[in-house]
């Protein structure tokens, strides 16, 4: 899909980020050559790819290149501590690690070993210490998609959603249930091939690959901050006219306040998601009163349950996540496990082609995630309380 946009939408813009743009044809140029680049260094189609890296293109080229190349891309939270960083590390299996030049620094300072299964490290910075630069492996390398075979239910990605303490746990996603998720959510969040999405989370975060993926899906536009600042998400609005963003409630807070207090232009505005943490009825009534479009709070977890409140039904059901994702299913359970019904609290299920297929590794944490209803049926359980009105 991303390939064929390269080839027909290849002047429009694709990714930007500070003063660089890319078009659609440089990005998926950039792509491929990364792609062919890590196959010629040995990696194969499955290995797992560790991403340590800040926002920008580089990073934006490490995952679509690994994801070009069939492999399985590791986003790591840069916010995670050197001795969970090792064990991410380690639990994925990681054959390579692609790293900006100040994590790479980072790296290279670990007192401990890395793990066994890492021959290969790649960094947008100098080559130092035998690590090769994301140049190096790009040189002289095709411009097309390379061809490899990719099975549907292989994995494309595998993100940590915890890992400070305890033993990681890595959430699996293959290729065509990131496209089904993608799809639906793309529906759900009103994207569209004019969508200029502005992105201000780490792109280690399944928040930033919401937006990101439904943007490159439906061939729109990335336009990527290093880091979140409520104003010049503010001036990058006005100047890009940007369509769309995901961020978190005090993100949406910060900004809110200035427009209360300067005001802005965010006439081009035409959908925004609130997720990962509860958006409270002042917050979203405020939100609804400086922007045009509302806003879309999306209750979700990585594993693949979502739920959205769309803006025409905010009104009267402030405190309410919506309905779930299109082709998705919700249930209630109780601690007995029985099915609960209208207005009585348990804890939420469901089931639906963008459930994770398990937990890397984790065949008993993926088992306890399930729930199997009297009739037969298979849901995932979110350990989160909650009830159908």
């Amino acid at each position: 899909i991303l390939a064929l946009h390269g080839k027909w939408r290849g002047e429009r813009d694709a990714v930007i980020s500070d003063e660089t743009r890319w078009t659609w044809s440089d990005f998926c140029t950039a792509n491929h050559r990364l792609a062919h680049g890590l196959l010629a260094q040995g990696v194969q189609v499955g290995d797992r790819v560790a991403i340590l890296m800040g926002n920008g293109l580089s990073m934006v080229q490490a995952i679509f290149g690994t994801m070009a190349a069939g492999a399985c891309s590791v986003p790591i939270n840069l916010s995670v501590n050197d001795e969970a960083l090792g064990r991410m590390l380690a639990d994925s299996g990681a054959v390579a690690l692609i790293a900006t030049a100040d994590q790479a620094s980072r790296v290279r300072a670990l007192k401990m070993e890395l793990p066994p299964s890492l021959s290969l490290l790649v960094t947008d910075g100098l080559p130092e210490g035998g690590w090769r630069t994301m140049d190096e492996l790009c040189s002289g390398q095709p411009d097309h998609l390379p061809p490899v075979g990719i099975d549907a239910d292989a994995p494309l990605n595998i993100i940590y959603s915890s890992g400070t303490t305890g033993l990681p746990k890595g959430i699996l996603h293959t290729h065509q249930g990131r496209r089904d998720w993608a799809y639906d959510l793309a529906i759900a969040l009103r994207y569209n091939g004019s969508a200029r999405t502005l992105l201000t989370i780490g792109l280690y975060s399944n928040i930033s690959w919401v937006a990101m993926l439904c943007t490159l899906l439906a061939g729109g536009t990335l336009v990527i901050h290093e880091r979140f600042d409520a104003g010049e998400f503010l001036r990058t609005t006005q100047r890009e006219r940007i369509t769309h963003t995901a961020m978190v409630p005090i993100q949406f807070r910060r900004v809110v306040e200035i427009l209360k207090s300067a005001g802005g232009d965010v006439s081009s505005m035409q959908a925004m998601m609130s997720c990962g943490s509860p958006l409270h009825e002042s917050l979203k009534r405020d939100i609804f009163s400086h922007f045009p479009c509302g806003i879309i709070e999306l209750y979700g977890l990585t594993e693949g349950i979502i739920t959205t409140l769309e803006p025409e039904d905010a009104q009267g059901r402030w405190s309410s996540v919506g309905k779930p994702l299109i082709g998705t299913d919700i249930c209630i359970v109780s601690d007995d496990d029985e099915v609960l019904g209208a207005n009585q609290s348990g804890e939420i299920a469901s089931r639906g082609r963008i459930s994770m297929p398990g937990y890397w590794d984790r065949p008993e944490a993926t088992a306890e995630a399930e729930f199997i209803d009297p009739g037969g049926l298979h849901w995932m359980r979110s350990g989160d309380i909650g009830y159908v009105d």
